[in-house]
């Protein structure tokens, strides 16, 4: 008699924890989704759930373990559950983004700047492609070719560069700021920088500064 009845109690809850663990797994995929939406075109989320049962899931809030990881691929999911989330349990998932990113045109010299002319945008998963892909073309206008490219290579951020604005060995104009005052003097640039770049510069008395790279022989040390 006690194992009818366990079996009728097993057969009745059955539906009821199948019900909660898809509402667990439909939150998760609500919530990749709401976070890579920003990553492209269209996002797709595969679940992969643990082999092994648990207890339900009430209530349950997702949540990435490591904010650093990047939403593409394979990534890991926190789940809080329950109303004061002392449960947690962990699942992986694959997030497909199909978005848009960018190729070269046609070949490019090494030192050569790079045009809109340079580009074409391709769509296409972004999870197969390698790491520092460029996905929009003000990221790479501008900026100079540190080796050859060929037509049709995905553009990827270490092979460009900032332009150069100071050279090594380059007289540059230092520039002080502060509270109402400014003041310039001549200098020697130690290194090549582009915009923003933090470089040595040398003074006449042979001192040696550290400053920021602002304009075309310019540089200006910051407080």
């Amino acid at each position: 008699m006690a194992l009818a009845l366990a079996l009728v109690a097993a057969s009745l809850f059955a539906p009821q924890a199948r019900a909660a663990d898809q509402a667990m797994l439909e939150s998760v995929r609500q919530f990749l989704e709401d976070q890579a939406s920003s990553l492209g075109d269209e996002i797709e989320v595969t679940l992969h759930p643990p082999a092994a049962k648990f207890p339900a899931c009430p209530s349950p809030r997702p949540f990435l373990p490591n904010d650093s990881q990047p939403l593409i691929g394979r990534v890991s999911v926190g789940v809080q559950c329950g109303e004061q989330g002392r449960r947690t349990r962990f699942l992986q998932a694959e997030v497909s983004v199909i978005g848009a990113y960018l190729e070269t045109a046609r070949d490019v010299a090494a030192g050569e700047t790079i045009t809109r002319d340079h580009l074409v945008i391709r769509h296409g998963n972004l999870a197969r492609l390698p790491r520092q892909t460029l996905r929009e073309a003000g990221q790479a206008i501008g900026r100079v070719a540190m080796r050859p490219l060929s037509e049709g290579q995905v553009l990827r951020g270490y092979q460009l560069r900032k332009p150069r604005l100071v050279q090594r060995g380059e007289a540059v104009t230092l520039e002080a700021r502060g509270s109402g005052f400014r003041v310039t003097r001549p200098a020697e640039a130690l290194a090549p920088g582009g915009r923003g770049d933090r470089i040595r510069v040398r003074l006449d008395n042979r001192e040696i500064l550290h400053a920021r790279v602002v304009g075309e022989r310019r540089l200006v040390v910051d407080n």
